[in-house]
């Protein structure tokens, strides 16, 4: 497929993998905590329980989610 041809829904169609990713990732809604991340950390925020996750940034796996608490000695750090 070319970029100029389009999908049922009339969107173009990405013409590469790093493009497919970048257009599924601007769709998918995340809620992270600034500032954790801005101490390195991973900082999504599980929504039910408002725990935050404490590992690095980019980590592979699952998220390790930490309560307030803990979470806040991360942004201290």
């Amino acid at each position: 497929m070319n970029s100029q041809e389009h999908s049922a829904s009339g969107n173009p169609q990405p013409t590469s993998r790093e493009e497919a990713t970048e257009a599924l990732s601007s769709t998918h809604v995340t809620h992270v905590r600034e500032d954790v991340a801005m101490a390195g950390r991973c900082a999504n925020v599980h929504l039910p329980t408002g725990r935050t996750c404490s590992l690095p940034v980019r980590h592979p796996g699952s998220c390790n989610f930490v309560g307030p608490e803990d979470a806040n000695n991360l942004a201290a750090h």
